[in-house]
């Protein structure tokens, strides 16, 4: 901590641009925390095992018993699972988000950002940075898992290197925005228990009221409307769409017929939104 706060002392003197500064600031503070997760490793590894299990037990619970385009074959379930996974994968990203900010609060770590001469969003913009760091590392290891599964991408058309990108793409634009989210409930909470419950509580019926694990259309009309407008469904949608892989049956809800845009415009009225939100809660939490 103290190398953390002797390079931002280092910075004492107010640069002429403003977001140059915070840029800086920001960088330093996600510096911080992604040495904080390499000496505890053991937090990237429980962050790793839980979406593991989350592929390995829905392909072999799962597959061969869920209809996907008039087949009951578990490669099809697998291909049309794998979209989803990913996009829960990043989304969970959120509870740790939470905790963390909150359990820098709890020790009085924010009390010392604030006395010295930063960006007062830095700090959260720093966080969210490590963590999205973070969740690029376990995207890439669960694709590793996903293809000795079973999944491949192209499976239901064409695709490209390209697109593919642009897929996990998304899935980190979607992850980054959640954990905004994260930061608001760990400034809101008093404690990281607290955090990881609040963060994990709504996430559930975010992630499987959703086309994540199955079609929508065999849901109730009501359920179907809700999860077909559901930023998560967009994203996940958006995925299968650029990954060539079995998706959803046909749609009439504006995001599954244009997923990739509604994926997009999601992602940032969510960044945007909670952004603000948590950098007005952080200024007045430790006014």
């Amino acid at each position: 901590m103290s190398a953390v706060t002797d390079a931002v002392r280092g910075a004492a003197p107010k640069p002429a641009n403003p977001i140059g500064q915070s840029v800086r600031d920001s960088l330093v503070v996600a510096q911080r925390n992604l040495i904080r997760m390499s000496r505890i490793p053991e937090m990237v590894i429980f962050g790793l095992i839980q979406p593991i299990m989350f592929v390995v037990l829905f392909t072999y619970v799962f597959g061969g018993s869920m209809k996907i385009g008039g087949s009951t074959s578990a490669t099809a379930y697998t291909n049309f699972l794998m979209a989803g996974i990913f996009a829960q994968t990043v989304t969970f990203a959120t509870a740790g988000a939470g905790a963390g900010i909150a359990d820098d609060m709890h020790k009085g770590l924010i009390d010392r950002f604030r006395s010295l001469p930063m960006a007062r969003g830095a700090v959260l913009t720093g966080r969210t940075f490590a963590d999205l760091v973070q969740t690029a590392l376990t995207l890439l290891v669960l694709a590793v898992v996903a293809l000795l599964v079973g999944w491949r991408v192209g499976s239901d058309g064409d695709t490209n290197a390209a697109r593919v990108l642009g897929a996990f793409g998304l899935l980190l634009l979607l992850g980054y925005a959640f954990t905004w989210i994260g930061a608001l409930i760990g400034l809101s909470v008093r404690t990281p228990e607290a955090a990881t419950s609040g963060g994990l509580i709504w996430l559930f019926p975010v992630t499987f009221i959703s086309n994540a694990f199955v079609d929508t259309s065999n849901m109730t009309p009501w359920l179907r409307h809700i999860a077909e407008w559901n930023p998560f469904s967009a994203t996940v949608q958006a995925c299968r769409v650029l990954f060539a892989n079995p998706g959803q049956s046909p749609s009439d809800a504006w995001p599954m017929q244009h997923p990739v845009w509604a994926s997009l415009i999601y992602s940032v009225l969510i960044i945007v939104i909670f952004r603000t939100l948590a950098v007005r809660k952080y200024r007045s939490a430790t006014a």
